[in-house]
């Protein structure tokens, strides 16, 4: 079996030491080639080229960043193949928060899930799971347009100045952009489906490809639960930001059983296709990378895309 390994060596939680004993213990069980990122988008060229040459595994050691660009590499744009014909992905948990691996039942420890890994491997043990597409770009588990992808954008200028991402971080980041003046709350989004009513006035929105959305430390955040790998995507807009009705929908997110519900809040489950339009250019993310500002996206379930082991 011949592997590919994708080390980012700026992600969070990725040292020297963890790659070193990550490539020995893949390479008792697999023909090893390495290769580091060097930039934004590499890993990505670095999947395409696992595809060409016909490799049977690709494992990412990084954050949730480095596994969106290699899922990307691996999937042509003008849609999946049959995920048989494609090399299987592995993750090994290197970046701060590491939704994905986690989503799939991974161990948050980089060595618990390298052993986990390594289990299946040998096992040849794989899990076909569904994606997401916005526009022409696929992502694992979440997209966002509005306030989030807005606070990615300040998190991302923040460890652009040598700051630690960190659950910190990422809080006090969201009250900041939250506060600012001109912060961008204003219900300028239009969700439009094929044969239903447009839903108009929305401040911000989530879309989900599993659950959950993110983690604080080892709190998982809910806004759609019932999102899944085996289903469509899930969408939790707001149609207003003010404190009172924001704190309410926070407070429900956060509760041991989320439920986000109220006047202010539209939540729709399994959807297989819809569009996001905006008023004005709105800040746009992918898997907690931010994208850029949209006024239009167009987001597809999926299913059925990728083979991952886990």
């Amino acid at each position: 079996m011949r592997a590919l390994l994708v080390v980012n060596p700026k992600a969070t939680t990725t040292t020297d030491r963890s790659r070193d004993v990550l490539v020995r213990a893949l390479r008792s069980e697999v023909d090893l080639h390495v290769e580091y990122t060097r930039r934004r988008g590499h890993a990505a060229a670095l999947a395409r080229e696992a595809v060409a040459a016909r490799f049977d595994v690709v494992v990412t050691l990084g954050g949730d960043g480095t596994v969106n660009e290699v899922v990307n590499g691996l999937l042509p744009a003008a849609g999946p193949p049959e995920p048989a014909t494609l090399p299987a992905l592995a993750v090994v948990p290197g970046g701060s928060t590491n939704v994905f691996a986690r989503a799939l039942g991974l161990p948050r420890d980089w060595v618990e899930g390298t052993g986990v890994i390594l289990e299946a491997l040998r096992q040849r043990r794989t899990r076909t799971i569904g994606l997401g597409r916005a526009d022409d770009r696929y992502f694992t588990f979440c997209a966002g347009l509005g306030l989030d992808a807005a606070v990615i954008r300040r998190v991302e200028r923040a460890r652009g100045r040598g700051r630690t991402a960190t659950p910190g971080l990422y809080l006090r980041s969201a009250v900041a952009q939250y506060l600012m003046p001109g912060g961008h709350r204003e219900p300028v989004i239009t969700l439009e489906r094929t044969d239903e009513p447009p839903e108009t006035g929305l401040a911000t929105v989530i879309v989900q490809n599993t659950a959950p959305w993110t983690y604080l430390n080892s709190r998982p955040v809910n806004p759609n639960p019932e999102a899944s790998f085996d289903l469509g995507l899930d969408v939790l807009a707001l149609r207003a930001l003010h404190l009172p009705a924001t704190a309410r929908t926070l407070a429900q997110i956060l509760s041991r059983r989320p439920n986000p519900r109220g006047r202010h809040v539209l939540r729709l489950h399994d959807l297989r296709a819809f569009t996001l339009r905006a008023e004005r250019p709105v800040a746009f993310q992918v898997d907690g990378e931010y994208c850029g500002e949209r006024e239009k996206v167009d987001f597809t379930d999926v299913p059925r895309a990728l083979r991952v082991i886990c």
